[in-house]
């Protein structure tokens, strides 16, 4: 999922152009779309290999709670999928000619929104496990969940960049994070129960 965010992103600016402000115009977005695509690409398999050899039986029988076991898996899958891409964002932030305040922003929103993809896609994970065509209907699921996340992440950097601030969308971004990260494991673990039953 890295090089595909690496790859989307660097096509961008060999596609429309070396006009400085048409460039940082597009990056937020360009960035932030090509980050929450890559985040889709992992999602199908975030179940798929528990179910597969079992493990997820074990873990609905385990006296640990699902719901904090799932929390744990949803973490891992951010640390090795949503992590790397806030690491690398900055260096394609540069592509689009991004000023140091709009790529410190472009940091922070991405380590806000992230986890919250990866949480909303766990629940969609659950949903679709075994499901035959599982993936273009995850995808169905949780794209219109992931536009909230999307516009406020684009909009903290577009913000920044036209001296704006950038406050209110890290403050909703953080809060669709906690609700998420009181939801979703529940969510999940409710959906994981049903899917192995």
């Amino acid at each position: 999922s890295l090089i595909f965010f690496v790859i989307v992103a660097s096509l961008f600016p060999l596609g429309v152009g070396a006009d400085p402000v048409l460039l940082r115009t597009l990056g937020p977005g360009v960035v932030w779309v090509a980050a929450l695509l890559a985040c889709m690409l992992a999602l199908a398999r975030l179940f798929a290999n528990d179910h597969a050899d079992g493990t997820l039986e074990q873990m609905v029988l385990s006296p640990q709670p699902l719901s904090l076991l799932v929390l744990a898996k949803t973490i891992s899958h951010w640390l090795t999928t949503g992590l790397p891409l806030v690491i690398i964002a900055p260096v394609l932030g540069l592509q689009f000619d991004l000023s140091a305040d709009a790529l410190l922003i472009l940091i922070a929103s991405l380590l806000l929104g992230t986890p919250t993809l990866s949480l909303i896609g766990a629940i969609g994970a659950a949903l679709t496990l075994g499901l035959r065509g599982g993936g273009a209907l995850l995808a169905l699921l949780v794209l219109p969940l992931y536009i909230p996340v999307l516009i406020f992440g684009a909009g903290a950097v577009e913000a920044t960049a036209a001296a704006l601030g950038a406050a209110a969308h890290l403050s909703i971004l953080g809060a669709l994070l906690l609700g998420t990260i009181v939801f979703a494991p529940w969510a999940t673990a409710l959906a994981l129960k049903i899917a192995i039953e």
